[in-house]
């Protein structure tokens, strides 16, 4: 299945299962590596980071804890960079070592007013994890630490990654064809 259609438009494989789990061994085992001793805290966006979030959790070789987190914004998307609320985080996380585990960061802005916003309850240290950067389109300076591919500035779906909700279901990454 090498394009696929979803609401009328017209999907291609861009990058293979097989290359995003590669990337996603390689990332788990350098955040192990780097976060020895520190028992982190990883922390899923919703809805987008779930099954990213899941293979790099289920390769992370030291002792660490997942949750999950949805970001509310004031006109409901993602995109608009004002968070309204972080729905989900139940969990203390003074003192800690927390890694977030975001699908894609884009422009930076929502991710940049989440870290200020996980900043005020007194984490020991706060990493970013992306399975897709898209360098071109960033607007904010920000340190994503671990980054599993970049990617240029094209629409997507697939491995989480949804259109209108759709195709988050998909094991492969697909780019929309223009």
């Amino acid at each position: 299945m090498d394009t696929i259609k979803i609401k009328g438009k017209e999907f291609a494989v861009s990058i293979p299962e097989e290359k995003i789990l590669k990337e996603v061994e390689r990332l788990a085992a350098q955040i192990s590596r780097d976060l020895e001793g520190k028992n982190p805290l990883f922390l899923g966006i919703l809805n987008g980071s779930f099954m990213f979030a899941a293979d790099l959790f289920r390769r992370i070789t030291i002792p660490a804890e997942i949750s999950f987190v949805k970001l509310a914004s004031y006109e409901g998307t993602a995109s608009t960079g004002v968070i309204k609320e972080v729905i989900g985080l139940s969990e203390s996380i003074s003192g800690r070592t927390i890694v977030v585990v975001e699908d894609i960061v884009d422009t930076g802005c929502t991710m940049q007013k989440l870290l200020e916003n996980l900043g005020t309850r007194s984490p020991e240290s706060i990493h970013v994890c992306t399975l897709l950067l898209k360098p071109e389109k960033l607007k904010v300076d920000l340190n994503v630490e671990y980054v599993a591919l970049e990617i240029p500035n094209d629409f997507i779906v697939g491995y989480g990654l949804d259109y209108d909700g759709y195709g988050r279901n998909l094991k492969d990454i697909y780019t929309v064809v223009e």
